[in-house]
């Protein structure tokens, strides 16, 4: 994740901090110093340290269950609206999401709950609207806050964990596809709604409504672009006619090649026709800036690039995208060559195209039988 740091590994799964979550914690330290000096100051970065370790052990929550069904979490971090743990894959049973979407809110609960015990009972809302208030106890705040977290989080809109609960009970009676879509609707529906109460009250629940209603949507074509990968091999939807990089380019060779063509990542390939890596718009653009046109592409380019054999799942591709952060998959062929790529623009407009026509096939492999990348490349 970009513009975050490490701050340590639990149990395999590295544990991030934004750097915005960091400059949070310096505005809430201007916001009390104002209100009760430099002591509120300092009470008031303790509470919301606090309360973000109530938020990372909800999502250790979700990771310790969904690790039960094989699932792993590279990475948790930390932002100032919240923490997102990003597993490897979504449990594919109903039951086993139930689980482990309702697995963090429980953490909040048993939180609160200890909490509570500690103050006898004694919490309301006050906690939670005086929450700015030094002279509140800071025990109470975060009891009240834990209660706050389970709250909000079992709205059912993704992409709080109310989203997925919905989505897990939907499924045990109708198609996982068709489950998210309709969790999709609500959860746009009660954005819509909180929209409309912010323009009214208070203009923070605009701002949320915009976040789920987005995030609704995401989930919602995450799920459709999974659904029409099943049953294609990658050979149907991949990219092969593209121009190469050679190894001895330069980035200005690269900058010509991106202004003639409609590319936006270049795959660099040697003589032998193996993928050594992708130089992305993005990185070009960086190069250029900081070294000059003369620079190799073998220093700008990204040389962790997953690939796949081209008569592999769709599905299993389209993974391996989302879990490597990847620009592209490169598609080998048996002799490990490179004859292809995969990006999720391409695999976007396949599936516009099947939709259009869902009794047409589409996909260089309906055409010819042999792919191959256009042209000799450049500097090879």
């Amino acid at each position: 994740m970009p513009w975050s740091l490490t701050v340590g590994h639990v149990y395999g799964t590295a544990v991030r901090i934004h750097v915005t979550f960091l400059l949070f914690l310096v505005w809430i330290w201007a916001a009390y110093y104002r209100q009760g000096g430099s002591g509120a100051a300092w009470e008031g970065v303790a509470f919301v340290a606090l309360l973000f370790l109530c938020v990372l052990l909800h999502e250790f929550g979700h990771i310790l269950a969904a690790r039960r069904y094989g699932v792993k979490t590279p990475e948790v971090t930390l932002w100032p609206f919240g923490g997102i743990a990003r597993l490897e894959r979504i449990p594919e049973k109903p039951s086993e999401e139930l689980v482990v979407a309702i697995a963090g809110p429980l953490v909040n609960v048993v939180i609160a709950a200890v909490l509570l015990l500690f103050l006898g009972g004694h919490v309301g809302m006050e906690h939670i609207e005086n929450i700015e208030n030094p002279q509140v106890s800071l025990v109470a705040k975060l009891a009240a806050a834990n209660i706050f977290l389970v709250v909000f989080n079992l709205i059912p809109a993704f992409p709080m964990d109310g989203g997925r609960v919905l989505r897990a009970l939907l499924a045990m009676t109708m198609g996982h596809a068709q489950a998210t879509q309709t969790a999709a609707s609500i959860g746009q529906a009660l954005a819509i709604g909180l929209g409309f109460l912010g323009i009214f009250g208070n203009p923070m629940l605009i701002v949320i409504a915009i976040f789920v209603f987005l995030a609704a949507s995401g989930e919602a074509g995450s799920v459709q672009m999974k659904q029409a990968a099943q049953g294609l091999l990658v050979q149907d939807a991949m990219i092969t006619q593209f121009e190469t990089l050679g190894p001895q380019a330069s980035v200005g060779d690269a900058a010509e090649a991106l202004i003639r063509t409609t590319q936006k990542e270049f795959p660099v390939v040697d003589g032998a026709g193996h993928l050594r890596g992708v130089l992305t718009r993005d990185a070009m653009i960086h190069a250029l800036q900081k070294s000059g046109p003369a620079a190799s592409v073998i220093e700008a380019m990204q040389g962790e690039v997953p690939t796949v054999p081209v008569r592999s799942p769709l599905d299993a591709a389209l993974r391996l995208l989302t879990e490597k952060r990847a620009p592209v998959v490169g598609v080998l062929d048996a002799a490990g060559r490179l004859v292809g790529l995969l990006s999720p623009e391409n695999v976007g407009e396949m599936m516009m195209l099947r939709a259009a026509r869902p009794d047409a096939r589409f996909g260089p492999w309906a055409r010819r039988s042999t792919p191959g990348p256009t042209g000799p490349g450049i500097g090879s």
